[in-house]
């Protein structure tokens, strides 16, 4: 653990990052003050607490935490431990006190996040070594006091995971210049009127999905014949491995701007498209801005220096970062820096895990580098990483309504970057689980080309009020790509 923890944050940091034991169950200490910047993570060992936490004769302890703890500023928070594969089954719930205020929040419930995020089965990244399990990342603006209690269910009979530690994490300051984002939304241009009939009342998708060790069907309803894709990036029996499939190669060239891609026009976009890639008849929309990861300050020193792609993009997978809505826009590429330092510091991931992020103003931010148009692989959707791109609203929208403009920037972010590969938002498609626990590795299962994580594993991911979304999203991004 500490080897990791040496190469990932630099040997120096190591005993401002590190506390006894004994300093976590008694009174609050000021910690060192070791500047680490751009960004930062701290690293605390979790030790039993509660009723019985000094008698080991009881077995694995339960319960475990930090008490009220004096901390460098940090303003993200989440857990970690040992082993990828152990679940942590229970609950985590963390208060932190806000800088300057000497106030601390409530108690907050961080989503425990097993398995259903990161590097599918048997690729090279989830086999690296380095992966390890992790809570959900929560936002909680800049604080420099923390306290965090793990319980385990059932009354404390199920035994908690090895090795956990609270990570705290400090995003650092972000780029200089402009550009990266603000308060307002990024266009004032609405969604398409999503036809009535688009989607269920119920919020879900208007395909049935087939259940679990169920083969799809041969054949999409879209009329698109069901191309057989190998899980986790291998080709099929028998056949060679295709070009750029699951394998590092050189790095893409940077925008010229460096910090934005503007705006393009269909016909723009159009002139960039290679015909061979979308098809003869392609219908692809106009390319939104996006903001680059220089733009929202990328530490490109902390991932892995080379890229991993697939062959194509078939599906795109909406998620929600389960971060928490408190945040500005304003503050989004702060909230995106610390969400990288923690997939990659902290989970051992190598590099953003999702392909896009959207925060609640509309504004499009590059994730996982390698290039905005290419088949990048990502880390986002346990068991269907392989040909899919995964979109991050920043927030959590389980029981909050997600903004108009975010749902709008989904909706014309998957028409550009599907169009790209020849797709109909509104269209289905097939696609082979790498194993993600909901269906088993190999199974062949039919889903809407814009999908929500829940139809690929065991989660409430994006949350039920943006996943009732889709379907306004499918349509809209069927209408920027001309087909309506």
């Amino acid at each position: 653990m500490r080897g990791f923890l040496a190469s990932s944050v630099g040997v120096a940091c190591i005993a401002a990052l590190i506390f006894p034991l004994s300093l976590l169950s008694g009174a609050a200490t000021a910690p060192p003050q070791v500047p680490d910047l751009p960004g930062s993570t701290q690293s605390l060992p979790l030790a039993p607490i509660g009723e019985g936490a000094s008698d080991r004769s009881r077995g694995p302890a339960t319960e475990q935490g930090v008490t009220e703890h004096d901390v460098r500023p940090f303003s993200l928070v989440g857990v970690v431990w040992d082993d990828v594969n152990a679940e942590l089954r229970g609950t985590v719930q963390v208060r932190t006190r806000a800088v300057g205020s000497g106030e601390w929040s409530g108690w907050q419930d961080v989503e425990t996040h097993n398995h259903e995020h990161g590097a599918d089965p048997d690729s090279a990244e989830r086999e690296s070594g380095k992966v390890r399990g992790s809570t959900a990342p929560l936002w909680v603006g800049e604080s420099d006091g923390v306290e965090v209690r793990v319980r385990s269910e059932a009354a404390g009979t199920v035994p908690l995971p090895e090795g956990l530690r609270l990570e705290l994490v400090d995003p650092g300051e972000g780029p200089a210049s402009g550009g990266a984002a603000s308060g307002e939304p990024a266009s004032e241009e609405p969604a398409p009127e999503e036809p009535a009939s688009e989607e269920p009342a119920s919020g879900e998708p208007a395909s049935e999905e087939p259940a679990s060790g169920e083969p799809a069907s041969e054949e999409p309803a879209s009329g698109e014949p069901a191309s057989e894709e190998p899980a986790s990036g291998e080709p099929a029996s028998g056949e060679p491995a295709p070009a750029g499939a699951d394998r590092a190669t050189e790095p893409a060239p940077a925008p010229p701007d460096g910090n934005v891609l503007p705006e393009l026009s269909r016909a723009e976009t159009e002139a960039e498209v290679d015909p061979a890639v979308a098809g003869a008849t392609p219908y692809i929309g106009p390319r939104p801005r996006i903001i680059t990861r220089q733009g929202w300050g990328a530490d490109e020193s902390l991932r892995e220096k080379t890229f991993v792609y697939t062959t194509s993009v078939k599906a795109a997978f909406v998620h929600h970062s389960a971060t928490g809505n408190n945040y500005t826009c304003a503050q989004a590429p702060s909230v995106l820096r610390s969400i990288y330092r923690y997939h990659v510091v902290s989970s051992g991931w190598r590099d953003f895990g999702y392909n896009f992020a959207v925060d609640k103003c509309g504004n499009i931010y590059e994730g996982r580098a390698g290039g905005v148009a290419k088949p990048v692989l990502g880390a986002h959707t346990l068991g269907f990483n392989t040909n899919s791109v995964g979109i991050a609203v920043l927030g959590t929208y389980s029981l909050s309504t997600p903004p108009a403009a975010a749902v709008t920037a989904v909706a014309r972010l998957t028409a550009w970057k599907l169009g790209l590969y020849g797709r109909d938002p509104r269209g289905k498609v097939v696609l082979t689980s790498g194993g993600s626990g909901k269906y088993a590795e190999g199974v062949r299962v039919n889903f809407n080309v814009i999908s929500g994580h829940r139809d690929g594993f065991f989660t409430e991911c994006p949350g039920a009020l943006l996943y009732s979304r889709l379907g306004k999203a499918r349509s809209a991004a069927a209408t920027y790509q001309g087909r309506a």
